[in-house]
């Protein structure tokens, strides 16, 4: 029970990713707060989660700050202190790089970036208290430059660039910011797999380990690690989760 008695606001965690880390932070103990803005999914997670351990759900579109500070004194309010924050949330929409649009832009940076920036700085003051952690997420498009995900690759890279400067300013107040860098096997693209089964298969060619990874065994399992105290002298890293595709130097 690494994360006993913490507790967690995970953002996107009503499926995919951000329900594995939701899962695999329960089962440690941790009570974890699920942010979404689907209702059907996020009450079936938060379910979930009571069995386990004690949660919360807030279906709010975090790409308006105002909801994000709600959160975070919600969240405060009723467990008296905030330990973890993980920036999973995130959308986009591909388009090939001549065909790209300051809207989908704005839409990236809306979902993705900016609520990861308003997050950290809404729960700054909490995570300063309790020398918190912070995992934000890469992704393998910024990092290898994807094609047709311009604007997400942006965003992703984003993403980094501020973990790294928090990471250098909170690192002498006890906050440790990491980011993850994931390939796993959600709900989307389980559904790519069955409607493109051999562009999946090129896909699995592609990756050391020959599989995705799992939002629960493997992705949530990291961030619990870098929730813990096992972590607390690892701040400021990109963690590749992706059974070896890209291999950072």
């Amino acid at each position: 029970m690494r994360l006993q008695g913490k507790v967690a606001i995970i953002t996107g965690s009503a499926s995919g990713i951000g329900r594995g880390i939701a899962h695999a932070m329960a089962k440690e103990g941790a009570h974890v707060a699920i942010v979404d803005i689907n209702e059907e999914k996020g009450q079936e997670t938060l379910k979930e989660i009571n069995a386990i351990t004690e949660g919360m759900l807030f279906i709010k579109d975090i790409s308006k700050q105002e909801n994000v500070a709600e959160v975070v004194q919600a969240v405060v309010e009723k467990f008296g202190k905030l330990d973890i924050l993980v920036n999973n949330a995130h959308a986009s929409k591909q388009a090939l790089f001549t065909e790209t649009t300051m809207d989908m832009f704005d839409f990236s940076f809306g979902t993705g970036f900016y609520p990861t920036f308003h997050f950290m700085q809404a729960a700054y003051p909490e995570l300063k208290k309790t020398k918190g952690k912070i995992i934000n997420f890469a992704s393998g498009a910024g990092l290898d430059g994807q094609p047709t995900q311009a604007s997400y690759a942006a965003a992703k890279e984003a993403i980094r660039a501020i973990s790294r400067v928090a990471a250098n300013e909170w690192g002498p107040e006890g906050i440790n910011v990491n980011l993850i860098s994931p390939i796993a096997l959600t709900p989307g693209v389980e559904a790519w797999r069955e409607a493109a089964p051999e562009l999946y298969e090129k896909m699995i060619n592609g990756i050391p380990k020959r599989r995705l990874g799992d939002p629960e065994g493997d992705i949530g399992r990291t961030a619990v690690f870098l929730a813990s105290s096992d972590a607390d002298y690892i701040t400021g890293q990109t963690i590749m989760v992706d059974g070896g595709s890209i291999k950072l130097r």
